[in-house]
């Protein structure tokens, strides 16, 4: 306010005495108030120069911030940890650079929002040498919450979306894919990611993603915006968003919940969650376009058939006596016919000689 005043008394016309206030006094004043204004928003402006913080669409509830104060154990707390997962005064640790662990921390709140900005601030780094590390990081927006299992430290026949930042080539070293790598895939619970291929098999497609050891902060961005899934990339310390997928035609369902997990094996890494900003989207939408919109309950994509794996439960020991028990009689009954019939081939045979 100080300031302003200062601005304002070094306008033309300006004066503490009020009485013979004249026209163009009246002028200037306004025009002083009018550039105050501008240049206050102009600093305002300057000084908030971090584009990943659009606070007027932040959704806190679903966002994860340092201090990390909305992450605990208690039912009021927003996020919670799983496994190995520790919280530190400057990150999220779901791993650390040790062998066999596994660490996640997952959302208590189904997200309802259709239009959405995730964006993900994270460090992956360790002791070990490229493709002497592993295994990597995942991000989720999930059916399921909480259910440790070997992609990435989650469950396999998820249902939802995955995110995974990939740091070790597990089918073919030499292969044209360069690690680490950032994929994507849409799961409807039943479609199983091969870990020994990489995901190639269900995978959406992705990029190569330079984001290990590292002296620069790595971001993260998805999006989801009028059913077209988007990831894009800061990993030159730029601050400059790259394209690595887009995917059109991708339907989610509401009420699913935002996740992060990792997993070392006999490779390791430190893998480090530093924020996790969500975003709401204003998309304005036409009458017909909301007339024609259809309730999503299975996720799915447009231009992919997701095969729905047949699970062979095998069969029960009764059944499998009862059909060794039937497989017997069968056989006796087909060697008795078979009898029967050579014995008369053979009555008839003899009588041909009388």
């Amino acid at each position: 306010m100080a300031t302003s005043m200062e601005k304002l008394k070094n306008c033309p016309g300006f004066s503490l005495r009020f009485w013979g206030v004249s026209g163009s006094f009246l002028d200037n004043v306004r025009v002083c108030l009018v550039s105050v204004l501008v240049l206050a928003l102009v600093e305002r402006g300057c000084g908030n120069n971090n584009a990943y913080e659009p606070e007027e669409f932040l959704k806190r509830e679903y966002s994860l911030t340092k201090p990390y104060q909305g992450l605990g154990s208690s039912s009021s707390s927003h996020w919670e940890l799983s496994g190995n997962a520790m919280i530190t005064p400057e990150h999220v640790r779901l791993t650390p650079d040790l062998q066999s662990r596994q660490g996640a921390v997952w959302s208590r709140i189904p997200c309802y929002i259709r239009d959405w900005e995730l964006q993900v601030h994270f460090k992956i780094h360790g002791q070990g040498k490229k493709n002497l590390n592993g295994d990597g990081l995942a991000i989720w927006l999930t059916k399921e919450r909480m259910q440790a299992g070997p992609v990435f430290g989650n469950r396999n026949l998820f249902t939802g979306l995955g995110i995974f930042v990939d740091t070790y080539p597990n089918e073919d070293k030499h292969h044209e894919r360069v690690f680490p790598y950032i994929s994507a895939m849409v799961g409807n619970g039943s479609l199983a990611y091969d870990h020994d291929q990489d995901g190639r098999n269900v995978d959406l497609g992705g990029c190569a993603a330079s984001v290990r050891n590292v002296d620069y902060d790595t971001f993260l961005l998805v999006r989801y915006m009028r059913n077209t899934l988007t990831i894009m990339m800061d990993i030159e310390g730029k601050q400059e968003w790259k394209e690595c997928l887009e995917v059109p035609g991708v339907h989610m369902p509401q009420g699913y919940y935002f996740g992060a997990s990792s997993v070392t094996g006999d490779l390791s890494d430190n893998h480090d969650l530093i924020s996790f900003k969500l975003f709401e989207l204003t998309v304005e939408r036409s009458p017909e376009e909301l007339e024609n919109e259809e309730e999503v309950l299975i996720p799915s994509v447009d231009y992919r058939d997701v095969p729905v794996d047949v699970v062979d439960e095998g069969m029960s020991t009764l059944t499998l006596f009862f059909l060794f028990v039937f497989s017997v009689v069968g056989l006796v009954l087909l060697i008795v016919v078979a009898l029967i019939i050579y014995q008369r081939w053979k009555d008839r045979s003899r009588k041909r000689f009388y």
